[in-house]
C-alpha cells in the first residue's frame, strides 16, 4: 500500500510524502508511482527548455524509515520497549564504554527521540481533530501527564551515565537529546494551543495546563543553559533557529536510509550503442567492397563511393543510436538508487522523466484531468506540455526486519519539487482591472487582480492489485505558490 500526502513546503516548493508499506507476509513488495504534470503552454516548458538534468535539479528527495508507531501514553510507561531499550543501552555503556556500546547508546537515543516526535505529533493531530467535546479535557490531561512522565524518565537516565567511565563527548549525546526533546515539547504544545484557539468552547483549565507545561519547560531550558526565544534579540533567535536545525538533523538521521544513486541501464546503453556503430560500419564496408570489386582500387567511382559511405555511415550510426535509445528508455529508467540500512540492502528505487504527447496519456488520466470547455478549445492551438515522472520501488521485507530492532512498516520518500525556475516566463502577478465607481464618487475604479498559472498533477499509485488516482492543482505566480487544490 502507498500512502501519499502533498502540501506546500515553502514559497516555491511542494512536498510529496510517499509512504511505501511493505506487507509482512510477502518477501518482496513492488510499488509504482506515475505522476503526469500538465504544464500551461505559456510557461514555455518543453524538451528544448527543460532537459532531464534541469528537471532533476528541480527535485530533491530523502528516503527514510517509517517511524515505529507508539502512543504517547505508552512511551510514558517506563516498561515500554523504546524506554527499556534506551535504559539498557545506558547501563551497558556505563559498565563497559566500548565503541560498539557507545554506538548502540547513541542509536537508542536517536530512535527514542524520533519515536517521541512522531507520537507527540500524532497526539496533537488527534486532539485537534477530536469531535467528541466531552473527551477534550481528558485528552489534554493525558497529553500533559504523558509529557511530564516521558521527560522525567529520560532526564533520570543522566545519573546512570554520570560516571568516570563516560567521557564528556559521549555525555553530550544525551544532552543533545535532552535539548531536542525540550524544543519538541515547547513548540508542539504551542501548536496545540493554536489549534485549540479555533475551538471557541474549549475549557480555560486546558489552556492553563498547556501554558504551565510550556512555562516549566522554558524554565528548565534556562536552568540548563539551552537557548530560548527572546523577543527583542534577533541575533539570539537566529542562533536558536540554526541550532534547532542542527539538533533536528542529529536526532533524526538514524531513520534516513543510505541511497546510492546511479544511472540505470548503463551497460545495456553501451551494448546498444555498440550495435549502432556496428550496423553503420557494416553498411560502409559493404559499399566499399562492392565498388572496389567493380571499379578497382584507385578509381574515381571508388573514391566517391568511400566519401558517400562515410557520410551515410555517420547518419546511420546516429539514427541507430536514437532508435536504440528510444527502446532503452522504455525498458530502463534514468536513475536507480540502491537503498541500504546498516549495510543491508533492503531494496531499490528507479525514476525516469519524459515529455509525452497527449495521445500517450491513458484515457483514465485524461478523464481525471477534466479540462474545461474553454481550456479544451484553447488547447487545440496552445497545447499543454505533459511531463511523465515515473517511479518504481522494491522493498525486501526480510532484509527490512533484520536491519532494525524496531518493527517498521516500510519507508517514506519525501520528494520536494521546486518551481522557481518557471517564474522567468511568467507575467507580472498583479493585473489592473476596472469597475464602476460608487454612485456618489468616481465614475470608475481600478482594482488589482492576481495573475495565476495552474499546474495540474495527477498521481497514479499502484501496489499489488490496488490502483488509485489523485489530482492536485497548484496555483502559482511570480510571488510563489498561492495554494494547492485537491480533487477527489
Amino acid at each position: 500500500m502507498i500512502e501519499e500526502v502533498l502540501k506546500i513546503h515553502d514559497k516555491f516548493s511542494i512536498e510529496i510524502k510517499l509512504g511505501f508499506n511493505a506487507r509482512k507476509k510477502m518477501k518482496v513488495s513492488d510499488f509504482a508511482c506515475n505522476t503526469w504534470m500538465f504544464m500551461p503552454n505559456s510557461l514555455d516548458v518543453n524538451q528544448a527548455t527543460l532537459s532531464k538534468t534541469d528537471f532533476y535539479r528541480m527535485i530533491k528527495s530523502n528516503i527514510r524509515l517509517i517511524t515505529p508507531v507508539f502512543l504517547l501514553r505508552d512511551i510514558a510507561d517506563a516498561n515500554s520497549s523504546p524506554f527499556k531499550l534506551l535504559e539498557q543501552s545506558f547501563i551497558n555503556l556505563a559498565s563497559s564504554p566500548t565503541r560498539s556500546k557507545t554506538a548502540e547508546y547513541e542509536y537508542q537515543i536517536k530512535m527514542f527521540l524520533s519515536i517521541f516526535k512522531s507520537a507527540i505529533r500524532n497526539e496533537i493531530n488527534h486532539i485537534s481533530s477530536n469531535h467528541i467535546q466531552d473527551d477534550l479535557v481528558f485528552l489534554i490531561d493525558t497529553y500533559t501527564s504523558s509529557i511530564y512522565r516521558i521527560a522525567e524518565n529520560y532526564r533520570n537516565l543522566r545519573r546512570i551515565i554520570n560516571v568516570p567511565t563516560v567521557t564528556k563527548e559521549v555525555m553530550n549525546y544525551y544532552l543533545f537529546g535532552d535539548e531536542f526533546m525540550s524544543n519538541l515539547i515547547e513548540q508542539h504544545t504551542f501548536k496545540l494551543i493554536s489549534e485549540l484557539e479555533k475551538i471557541t468552547h474549549s475549557e480555560e483549565g486546558s489552556y492553563q495546563q498547556l501554558t504551565s507545561l510550556i512555562s516549566k519547560e522554558i524554565a528548565y531550558k534556562k536552568e540548563k543553559g539551552y537557548l530560548v526565544v527572546k523577543k527583542n534579540s534577533p541575533d539570539q533567535n537566529r542562533e536558536l533557529i540554526f541550532r534547532w536545525g542542527l539538533l533536528k538533523k542529529y536526532a533524526e538521521n538514524e531513520l534516513f536510509l543510505n541511497a546510492d544513486k546511479k544511472k540505470d541501464g548503463a551497460i545495456a546503453e553501451q551494448v546498444y550503442y555498440s550495435l549502432a556503430a556496428g550496423l553503420s560500419m557494416i553498411f560502409a564496408t559493404a559499399i566499399a567492397f562492392s565498388f572496389q570489386q567493380r571499379y578497382g582500387n584507385l578509381t574515381m567511382p571508388f573514391f566517391v563511393a568511400l566519401v558517400i559511405s562515410y557520410i551515410l555511415k555517420d547518419r546511420i550510426k546516429d539514427l541507430s543510436r536514437y532508435y536504440f535509445a528510444h527502446k532503452l528508455g522504455r525498458r530502463h529508467f534514468d536513475q536507480k538508487t540502491q537503498i541500504t540500512l546498516n549495510e543491508n540492502e533492503i531494496g531499490w528505487s528507479k525514476e525516469a522523466m519524459d515529455f509525452i504527447s497527449e495521445t500517450k496519456v491513458p484515457e483514465e488520466v485524461m478523464r481525471i484531468r477534466d479540462r474545461s470547455a474553454i481550456l479544451e478549445a484553447n488547447n487545440r492551438n496552445n497545447m499543454e506540455k505533459i511531463i511523465l515522472y515515473r517511479k518504481l520501488v522494491r522493498l525486501n521485507r526480510e532484509a527490512l526486519d533484520h536491519s532494525s530492532q524496531f518493527a517498521t512498516s516500510g519507508m517514506n520518500e519525501i520528494v520536494r519539487i521546486n518551481f522557481s525556475g518557471l517564474i522567468n516566463k511568467m507575467d507580472d502577478p498583479v493585473v489592473p482591472v476596472y469597475m464602476l465607481g460608487d454612485d456618489g464618487g468616481k465614475r470608475h475604479e481600478i482594482v488589482k487582480g492576481e495573475k495565476i498559472y495552474y499546474v495540474n498533477l495527477i498521481m497514479q499509485l499502484k501496489s499489488e492489485d490496488q490502483m488509485e488516482y489523485h489530482r492536485y492543482r497548484i496555483a502559482l505566480n511570480r510571488k510563489g505558490i498561492r495554494n494547492i487544490e485537491t480533487f477527489q
